[in-house]
């Protein structure tokens, strides 16, 4: 049995959607913010030691990081579906887009969130900060042109990924000049396994300091 180590208003809600969308039975072990720090309890340090999530146990297996766990979660559990043939011409698309979400686009989004609680000391930062959310935002935008998904004509694990990236962006207000990726977040949301997810993983919201 699958159990998702569930942190709330954190990456392990798109962890918790690929399950649903996988259609798999797991449980969910649930851990809430510290109310002051909005840190992982020490708790999850039992399961992994970075202490952080999201992490899934497979039997004897545990997996963290989000995009080696969709990896993990399309290659054992998926039957060929939500990723691209690895001899297509996609797979390639599909690996850089999937790793794309954190090894890129999320990062002027964390500085973003740790410049914010320097005051007037991180003024000089915040233009390249913007520039990156504009230049990778931008780059998404132009990707979606005329497409429903980043890859093929199906969801894969690259949406899964993406996905949070776009929430990110849109609770801080960020979207407004991006109309695909307005559009695709929408679409996204309101798939069935989206929805069940929110309701088994509780209340979700990503803000400033998520």
């Amino acid at each position: 049995m699958i159990t998702l180590h569930h942190l709330n208003n954190s990456r392990s809600q798109r962890i918790l959607w690929l399950l649903e969308e996988l259609g798999l039975d797991y449980d969910i072990a649930l851990y809430q913010r510290d109310s002051e720090t909005q840190l992982a309890p020490p708790e999850l340090k039992a399961v992994h030691p970075l202490g952080k999530s999201p992490v899934i146990t497979d039997g004897e297996r545990t997996v963290a990081e989000s995009g080696a766990i969709i990896d993990y979660l399309v290659r054992t559990h998926g039957n060929g579906r939500f990723r691209p043939a690895p001899d297509s011409e996609d797979f390639l698309d599909y690996e850089h887009w999937l790793h794309f979400a954190e090894g890129s686009a999320m990062l002027p989004f964390l500085m973003g969130l740790y410049a914010g609680r320097l005051g007037e000391a991180a003024e000089p930062l915040w233009p390249r900060i913007f520039s990156e959310m504009d230049n990778h935002l931008s780059y998404m935008e132009n990707a979606l042109k005329d497409r429903a998904y980043f890859v093929g004509d199906d969801l894969t694990g690259a949406d899964v990924q993406l996905t949070f990236v776009l929430e990110a962006a849109d609770a801080n207000g960020l979207l407004d000049n991006y109309p695909n990726l307005k559009r695709y977040l929408a679409a996204m949301q309101a798939r069935d396994a989206y929805r069940r997810a929110i309701e088994r993983g509780g209340p979700y919201a990503l803000g400033t300091r998520s």
